[in-house]
């Protein structure tokens, strides 16, 4: 009986150990670095899928800003010499606008971002 019982939980063991490799492919959350300065986000624009996890990693170049992007659910700040990141899941196909949400200078109207989301 008590080799049955250890064959059994050897099947087992291999069968859980290859399961992960038999599930489909997910998609890898991606991280962007996206710089804030005066008057403008670099990149101003990123594209992803629909579906995707992203992680923005925001970097304050010179003055407080923030990074707001309502149909997304975003509004992060940042400062110079603390970066910070904002994670979001792109669930709706389209554009989506942002802008810097923390008045920065006579520039800060310029201070626009754009989230492309593409099919999957």
């Amino acid at each position: 009986m008590a080799k049955v019982s250890k064959a059994t939980a050897l099947f087992l063991l291999s069968f859980f150990a290859l399961l992960p490799s038999a599930l489909p492919a997910q998609d890898t959350a991606q991280t962007i670095e996206i710089h804030a300065r005066r008057f403008s986000f670099v990149p101003a624009e990123i594209t992803v899928k629909k579906g995707q996890t992203v992680t923005l990693h925001l970097v304050g170049d010179d003055v407080p800003h923030s990074l707001l992007i309502k149909d997304l659910g975003i509004n992060q700040e940042v400062s110079k010499g603390h970066p910070a990141d904002v994670t979001f899941t792109a669930n709706n196909v389209g554009d989506f606008q942002g802008k810097c949400g923390r008045f920065c200078g006579s520039g800060h109207g310029s201070m626009l971002f754009t989230v492309h989301v593409k099919p999957d």
